[in-house]
């Protein structure tokens, strides 16, 4: 299944000056991905290239290589590529995580993620902590990952910026934990990945609204997204993602 469009839109927010978000596209191993770092200004921004450079790095490592050994997890429930992508996690994670211990707290980074990478006419999906990634299919939208945040776990009523803390996170505790599935992609999928300046604020309904609309590009249809999240009291970094098959 032939990716037919993409695009990716990310900004500050309407009240910082720093974005530490970050996304990027790797079209020779099919990788895509966003990151939602966290840590403030020198920290967090520092973090998301970083592990930009190591997710990329790790899968070209692991997938040129047809003779290559998963060093670190391996699963036969997954093909090759999403061992690979899992090991880049792990690598990147264990990177990250290894310099936050040599600092302390207050100038340690960490990081949420939602990735994908294509194999055939499979999609191999990744999630760590508060992001959030949504397919839509023959006009019906559903959520392929629910955030992996203290909302899910804590009752403690400390407000929504502590429920929607991530409980997992590169670099922030010694074992990475992530989620992944694998989805058989049909004519006219689209797949959304969103951070926690968006998703949070918008409706599941609205979301089915905005990709179902065949009058706009990707690129409108995230600003769409962000604006929406924006009118109803966003502070964070916002970053969006599309692919359409």
């Amino acid at each position: 299944m032939k990716l037919k469009s993409y695009c990716a839109l990310t900004h500050q927010g309407p009240f910082l000056e720093i974005n530490e978000d970050a996304y990027d596209f790797d079209l020779d191993h099919q990788l895509f991905f966003i990151i939602d770092a966290f840590g403030g200004a020198g920290i967090g921004d520092k973090a998301s290239v970083k592990i930009k450079e190591d997710l990329k790095t790790y899968i070209n490592q692991l997938t040129d290589d047809p003779d290559a050994t998963m060093p670190l997890y391996w699963s036969a429930r997954w093909p090759m590529e999403g061992n690979a992508l899992a090991n880049a996690m792990i690598k990147s994670h264990q990177a990250l995580h290894k310099a936050n211990s040599q600092v302390g707290l207050n100038k340690r980074a960490g990081a949420s993620l939602a990735c994908a990478v294509k194999t055939g006419d499979l999609l191999i999906l990744s999630q760590v902590g508060n992001t959030s990634v949504y397919l839509s299919r023959h006009g019906k939208t559903s959520s392929l990952f629910l955030p992996d945040t203290h909302q899910y776990y804590s009752a403690d009523p400390q407000g929504p910026s502590a429920l929607h803390y991530p409980v997992g996170a590169f670099g922030f505790f010694p074992e990475l934990t992530w989620s992944m599935r694998e989805v058989k992609i049909r004519e006219g999928d689209k797949f959304l990945f969103l951070t926690e300046g968006v998703a949070p604020r918008v409706e599941l309904q609205e979301i089915s609204h905005i990709l179902s609309r065949n009058d706009a590009d990707g690129q409108y249809k995230l600003n769409d997204l962000l604006k929406l999240s924006n009118e109803r009291g966003n502070y964070s970094n916002q970053t969006a993602m599309i692919l359409e098959f």
